[in-house]
């Protein structure tokens, strides 16, 4: 089985699993080296997710991952949120920051900041001071959420 069939394998397990606990699949890395493989979920809800999130989801996937023997080598499994400033790579995780704020950055150096609105074949809109910016997935280099803290004001 390849890396692309592995990832899909797996992902067919844990979807239902993420689902059941009112949680979104944001992204899943599947790291097949030696001595030890390593899968990584990252799940998001809203609200935020907690540590107990983090912890029962952890258990039932291993467990269910074990019974589907979709992996048959060692590994460790690491639950957890996204983060403040996840850098954003796969059209899902676009998909899933609709919405938030982020920072893309395009060939050249240039930095468009704003709230992602939408993403559309080949396209990311975003809704900046500015009004409505289209950017080519094509020209984005990087991309990263931006924290969108409200911090309280000074009187």
């Amino acid at each position: 089985m390849d890396e692309a069939e592995q990832v899909a394998a797996i992902e067919e397990v844990v979807l239902p699993i993420v689902r059941d606990h009112g949680l979104q699949l944001v992204d899943l890395e599947w790291r097949a080296v030696r001595p030890r493989a390593a899968l990584r979920l990252f799940v998001d809800k809203p609200g935020g997710v907690a540590i107990a999130d983090c912890e029962r989801l952890s258990r039932e996937i291993g467990d269910a991952i074990d019974a589907a023997a979709v992996i048959d080598e060692a590994y460790d499994l690491e639950v957890s949120s996204p983060g403040l400033d996840r850098q954003l790579r796969r059209e899902r995780e676009f998909r899933w920051a609709v919405g938030k704020r982020v920072r893309c950055w395009q060939a050249g150096g240039r930095e468009i900041r704003g709230r992602l609105v939408a993403v559309e074949s080949g396209w990311l809109v975003l809704e900046g001071d500015g009004g409505e910016v289209r950017l080519d997935r094509a020209t984005v280099t990087k991309a990263r959420l931006e924290a969108d803290v409200p911090w309280p004001r000074k009187a």
